[in-house]
């Protein structure tokens, strides 16, 4: 290496910086609450030889690692096979095509090529999630889809600007096809702003250090992370470890779905084997192979979160194509929940197994759903249809220092739920009630987090609901003695009726009335360790706290505080 450690550590701050400025003129530009409060988007830096990761905004989703990885090498390689049109200075091209390296219809990934000397020196990308891409059902998460057509507008790689200035036709075929299509523009914008602010930052990094100096500093910092990655993997003993994790149905047929895992470790690198896992599944469960890819990334960032993300960091890790299951979804099969819930069920998997290997470094399972709740509909106070989207968090599991976060994001991202006071003054809705769901962390040696209970009321006019949750069967896992934490419930009052869907956390297309309300409780994680094991200190701090009652305590860890 020529590069001196001070020029090597700078720039790569400086690329890092570049994408985190991506990340918030995103958010801050946005039209939907969901990008522009939730922060449900990600930005990257790619190689323009085959789409590897050179760097990702800190406050992007992880789940997205993988997948814009393999998206803008797919369009590199559409590129270059003729199968799609050769990129300009100032083109834009939008993609949302999960079988072409996407998550699931709702993420809309943009890809520029950056220009220097009259070639593409890399690639910027990011991903949004827009609140509604049309199908069956307003936000897209259809429970009961059996094929991708009917979740929504499918895009292939196609350049929505072209020379710097939004293709009208292009346009014009999204907002045909979409709902609440006039707001649409505001996200897009902000979408394509956050890629021309990244192209700007770069171009006065490759100023000031030269782009030879910047290439060879992309290339040592990849390997880098790949030497990292090897050393925590190598202090993992040799051998074999096995785990399972359960989708409570696939929204279609009520059985549960197996993913079977089998990670073998030899030296200084993971082998992760899916392939006694259930096969593809009816209902829009199924997970593209590139968001699999990314659960088990996102995992294995969660478990070493030292390692400096790249592509690098993902050398030593080999992910055997599970063909024949669920876990490697094939067109037609529907796929809207497979970022925001099959993917944590990976994860979980991934963090059952290894935390056999590294018990003081592993949690037990963390709640692992997205909590999707879509409500559209007509709000007659202003005169216009909207697409309101709910995420919420859940409990983390508890680990050998301490016991889990309570309402955390999701696994497989930073999103953060919306504020209720931005979602009530954007949609006709009341949120009566909004708190932690008390007592529904796992009990352990250290329990699990607690989750979210909220309820939220429609004030006028009629819409429909659509849920596409998970863990309403199986609560989180515990592990080493810990319990499992408690399970997804959903509850719909009409009428003064309470309904609780068949599929527990997924159903589409419910009517809903002014004074009708919807109920959430999201799952609690996983208990670590003999919960009789428990501090007696820590008990009768919960107790004073209001999380258990005295007897439910003594229940749970054995002991009267």
């Amino acid at each position: 290496m020529t590069l001196d450690a001070i020029t090597l550590s700078v720039i790569q701050a400086a690329l890092q910086q570049t994408c985190d400025e991506m990340d918030l003129t995103f958010s801050r530009a946005a039209f939907s609450p969901v990008i522009a409060e939730a922060n449900d988007r990600s930005d990257g830096i790619y190689s323009a030889i085959d789409g590897s990761l050179i760097a990702q905004g800190s406050q992007g989703l992880p789940v997205f690692v993988g997948v814009m990885q393999y998206s803008t090498r797919t369009i590199i390689e559409m590129i270059a096979e003729g199968r799609c049109l050769p990129p300009q200075d100032g083109d834009i091209y939008i993609v949302n095509d999960p079988y072409l390296g996407g998550t699931h219809l709702m993420d809309v990934r943009f890809a520029m090529p950056v220009w220097r000397a009259g070639k593409i020196f890399c690639w910027l990308s990011n991903t949004g999630h827009w609140p509604d891409i049309g199908g069956a059902v307003p936000g897209g998460f259809s429970a009961s889809a059996t094929a991708v057509e009917q979740e929504g507008l499918r895009l292939p790689p196609v350049k929505l600007f072209k020379r710097g200035k939004l293709d009208p036709e292009i346009y014009a075929i999204i907002t045909s096809n979409i709902r609440v299509a006039d707001q649409r523009i505001g996200d897009i914008r902000a979408q394509a702003a956050a890629l021309r602010v990244g192209q700007e930052r770069l171009f006065a990094i490759l100023d000031r250090y030269g782009d030879e100096t910047v290439v060879e500093a992309i290339a040592e910092l990849r390997s880098r992370a790949a030497e990292q990655m090897r050393a925590n993997i190598a202090t993992i003993p040799d051998g074999v470890y096995r785990s399972k994790a359960y989708v409570d149905s696939d929204g279609v047929v009520d059985e549960p779905l197996t993913i079977a895992l089998s990670v073998e470790k030899t030296g200084d690198s993971l082998t992760f084997d899916f392939s006694g896992s259930s096969k593809p599944c009816a209902g829009p469960m199924n997970s593209v192979l590139a968001t699999t890819l990314s659960s088990v990334y996102l995992a294995m960032r969660h478990i070493f979160p030292d390692v400096p993300i790249s592509a690098g960091a993902f050398e030593p890790l080999t992910v055997i194509r599970p063909e024949g299951t669920f876990l490697d979804a094939k067109y037609p099969r529907p796929v809207s929940g497979c970022a925001a819930e099959v993917s944590q069920r990976i994860a979980e998997a991934v963090f059952a197994a290894m935390v056999q290997a590294l018990p003081d470094r592993v949690t037990a399972a963390p709640a692992g759903s997205s909590g999707n709740f879509a409500l559209g509909g007509h709000d007659p106070a202003r005169g216009r249809d909207f697409v309101m989207y709910q995420i919420s968090g859940g409990g983390y599991g508890g680990n050998t220092r301490e016991d889990g976060l309570s309402n955390g994001c999701s696994t497989i991202g930073i999103s953060k739920s919306p504020p209720v006071e931005i979602m009530e003054q954007a949609f006709p809705v009341l949120y009566r009630h909004y708190a932690l769901r008390e007592g529904s962390g796992g009990a352990g040696k250290h329990r699990g987090g607690f989750g979210l209970a909220y309820e939220v009321e429609l004030l006028r006019g009629e819409a429909r609901a659509s849920f596409v949750m998970d863990h309403g069967r199986f609560g989180p896992q515990g592990v080493l003695g810990g319990a499992d934490g408690a399970v997804n419930t959903v509850t719909i009052f009409r009428d003064g009726e309470a309904h609780v869907p068949k599929h527990l956390s997924k159903e589409q297309d419910i009517p809903l009335k002014a004074g009708d309300r919807v109920r959430v409780g999201t799952p609690g994680g996983g208990g670590y360790g003999d919960p009789r094991e428990r501090d007696p200190e820590l008990v009768s701090r919960d107790i004073a706290m209001g999380y258990y009652t005295a007897e439910d305590a003594e229940r749970l860890f054995g002991a009267k505080p």
